[in-house]
């Protein structure tokens, strides 16, 4: 199989050098290029088409989250995670509606960076702990907000694609949900892209809010 392609958008020089390394040693990981800016990391991502992208939320001329719009519309191929020291709760919740499907501290373990490009690359959303926690803090508010609110009717969606929903908000991978449902994994895509389209979302985190919020997954 061909290697994953992984993009390095972060304005740390040292820390760009530091992920290098760490990759050079993963037979299936090739590093295509590497951002300094914003900027750079949406010119890089058109240029290179990268898999993975690693952006830093906290970059000169473009900031992560606006150049994560821009790529996800120019390359819409790529799956980006935000990998970053901020933690705070506005960053978390722009990265995902910007498009972001991760949402990585850089104090995670090295070894553990490879195994989050994988799992990225293989359709999952990855996001640190005490993040989630802030996720599931904003799915409670957004439920209770809701329940607030009169309820308008929204798209209507497939049983499979409620199944499927259902699947990606329990953070399966397309090859997961496939198997589940003994369905091809290229028949998940599509799925998955119908969903979004009828959404109107932009990417399978965003998929996860909804589902919570519409009341299609229980959060304990």
């Amino acid at each position: 199989m061909a290697p994953i392609r992984v993009l390095i958008a972060d304005d740390h020089a040292i820390f760009r050098r530091g992920l290098r390394t760490v990759l050079a040693y993963e037979d299936d990981i090739e590093l295509v290029a590497e951002a300094g800016d914003g900027e750079e990391a949406v010119a890089m991502a058109e240029d290179s088409v990268p898999d993975v992208i690693l952006m830093d939320i906290r970059m000169p001329k473009v900031s992560g989250i606006e150049a994560t719009k821009i790529i996800r519309d120019s390359v819409p191929g790529a799956r980006i995670v935000m990998f970053t020291v901020s933690d705070e709760d506005s960053d978390l919740y722009e990265a995902i509606r910007a498009g972001a499907v991760g949402y990585l501290l850089k104090e995670v373990a090295i070894d553990e960076i490879a195994e989050s490009v994988r799992a990225v690359a293989q359709g999952q959303s990855l996001i640190s702990g005490s993040m989630a926690a802030k996720l599931v803090q904003e799915f409670n508010a957004l439920m209770t907000r809701s329940d607030k609110q009169p309820k308008t009717p929204g798209p209507r969606l497939t049983d499979r694609e409620l199944q499927i929903l259902r699947c990606i908000a329990e953070g399966k991978s397309n090859k997961d949900i496939g198997d589940e449902l003994f369905i091809s994994e290229n028949t998940v895509k599509n799925h998955v892209r119908n969903i979004l389209e009828k959404l109107h979302l932009h990417s399978r985190m965003e998929a996860v809010m909804y589902a919570v919020r519409e009341n299609l997954l229980e959060i304990t």
